[in-house]
């Protein structure tokens, strides 16, 4: 009984470790697979501008919400910091640093990205489950070229899209919010902003968003084609592949700010 006791947990762990690597396998091929399928599906220009309508279109509210309390946030907690201590002209420039390198492309990524993979993958989970994909592979159509490029091709064009939108209104939501709560004047604020502006900030949230926009659609459609076991099933891929998206945007994050800030656009 001891000895079964044991050997028990270290059991569970070989377990764990074999599906990981299954896993890890599958998501491998899929993706060589998507790759490989990428340029054929670019055909398919309906159903890329119908998802491109889905995830920028239809995510603008919850992005204008987030990313206007986000930018208000940002000049407050900054102007408490600063206060007695620095000149308030500096909160202009804090906003718009925080804002445009990482506010803006990670938070979007997050709030677009929950939305997003998690429709992708109960959309295309339901598919499966429910057979529609054997029969549209018994018609010869291809189900990755079908399903998963227009969504991947949507997903890398609008995510940037969408990031520039909500810089925009994250900006305008910490202006208000240090003219009409803080007492910085407007002049003020956009001289702050102006004092230590790079471009090159900007465009290192756009790559950002383009990586996030490929993370986003390649999760939500490798969880959607793995789904089985019914609704249940699908109901277990749409889980994983938002918290999967989630975890990879914030580990990435930290990566592109590497290559990003170091290595193309040094300071």
């Amino acid at each position: 009984m001891k000895t079964e006791t044991l050997v028990q947990p270290f059991a569970s762990v070989g377990d764990k470790l074999f599906d990981a690597a299954a896993s890890a396998g599958q998501f491998a091929v899929f993706l060589s697979r998507l790759l490989g399928e990428l340029f054929p599906g670019l055909r398919y220009q309906r159903l890329i501008f119908e998802q491109a309508r889905f995830i920028g279109i239809q995510s603008l509210p919850v992005v204008f919400l987030t990313s206007l309390f986000v930018g208000g946030v940002a000049a407050l907690q900054t102007a408490y910091q600063m206060s007695g201590t620095m000149p308030l002209i500096w909160v202009g420039t804090v906003v718009s640093k925080s804002v445009f390198i990482e506010l803006g492309p990670v938070l979007t990524a997050l709030v677009v990205g929950a939305r997003v993979s998690s429709s992708f993958a109960a959309e295309i989970g339901t598919m499966r489950v429910t057979e529609q994909i054997d029969a549209m592979e018994t018609l010869a159509v291809r189900p990755i070229r079908y399903l998963a490029v227009p969504r991947l091709v949507a997903a890398l064009v609008m995510l940037p899209v969408i990031t520039i939108i909500a810089n925009t209104i994250a900006i305008l939501g910490g202006m208000a919010v240090a003219v009409l709560r803080v007492g910085i004047s407007l002049h003020l604020f956009n001289r702050g902003m102006r004092l230590l502006f790079d471009s090159q900030d900007v465009y290192g949230g756009l790559i950002k968003s383009f990586v996030f926009g490929v993370i986003i659609a390649v999760q939500g459609c490798f969880y959607g084609f793995q789904a089985s076991g019914g609704a249940e099933g699908v109901g277990i891929a749409t889980t994983k592949a938002v918290v999967a998206s989630c975890v990879m945007i914030l580990v990435m994050d930290y990566f592109l700010a590497e290559v990003v800030f170091r290595l193309i656009f040094p300071a």
